[in-house]
């Protein structure tokens, strides 16, 4: 490292280490990123290492991983080796509106870039499932009026979805069984999750948890519809899967998760 300072012309200058506190020369910086040495006996300094030390090794490990491993893997542990040299800090944070969730107004820096502002929205987590019958070859959809599609090109506002809710403070496996038997007025026995995901993430904080549950006659326990109390209004479709596949293909199914799902069995055989 020293070595390599000489070429770049960078002379040493002494510092203070902001780990164990004693005197440091720095032999090598770039940008943000400082190799310091020591100056005090190494045994008085321990095993201390800063940040940017670690930083470094890091860096070095990533070139020897990028030489090893397949191609198509090179580029995930570049950036994510990448993402590891950014600082994130945020600057303020301000409560616009709280009226059911939280929507705040954020300042941060990220990197070397100046400060940026976004609008992050925060209603908490979610679950969606959805209900197959491996011998008849149907799925369990719902209907109901979203006024944000309504408002964005959907001229009846109805969308039709599988089961979904937010979790409400529950696990997002109970959560799921509850909004099943509300919303489609099943009472299923065993669930799978199969996958998490962001749905929004340049704004809305949300991490959504993927089910799917077998279902059968027997276990229809009400004519579901949602719960007066919360104003919903929901309708319950038994569809042919191949039918609601040739739904998303005409756009009469427009809802990101419900593709997903229905998606998801295709690719994994489950009809």
């Amino acid at each position: 490292m020293i070595g390599r300072s000489r070429i770049r012309g960078l002379p040493s200058r002494n510092s203070q280490c902001f780990r164990c506190g004693l005197a440091v020369s720095i032999v090598y910086k770039y940008r943000r990123v400082e190799v310091v040495r020591h100056i005090a006996d190494r045994k008085a300094a321990g095993r201390c290492r800063t940040g940017w030390q670690w930083l470094l090794l890091l860096k070095s490990l990533r070139r020897v991983l990028t030489r090893v491993l397949h191609p198509p893997l090179r580029g995930c542990f570049f950036w994510y080796f990448r993402a590891m040299d950014k600082q994130i800090k945020i600057i303020s944070s301000e409560v616009l509106s709280d009226n059911k969730y939280i929507l705040r107004k954020v300042n941060y820096e990220y990197g070397e870039r100046m400060m940026q502002t976004r609008e992050v929205y925060d209603r908490g987590n979610g679950a969606v499932i959805l209900l197959y019958n491996p011998i008849a070859k149907t799925v369990i959809l719902t209907r109901q009026f979203r006024l944000p599609t309504f408002m964005n090109g959907n001229p009846t506002g109805m969308l039709i979805e599988a089961c979904a809710g937010l979790l409400d403070k529950d696990n997002p496996e109970d959560a799921i069984r509850r909004e099943t038997e509300e919303e489609t007025g099943y009472k299923i026995r065993e669930i799978r999750k199969v996958m998490e995901s962001y749905m929004s993430p340049g704004s809305v904080t949300e991490i959504l948890y993927f089910f799917v549950a077998e279902y059968s006659a027997e276990m229809k326990v009400h004519a579901g519809g949602g719960l007066e109390e919360e104003q919903e209004d929901i309708e319950v479709l038994e569809l042919d899967y191949e039918r609601a596949l040739e739904m998303v293909r005409t756009g009469e199914i427009k809802d990101g998760k419900t593709i997903m799902l229905l998606q998801w069995v295709r690719l994994e055989g489950v009809l």
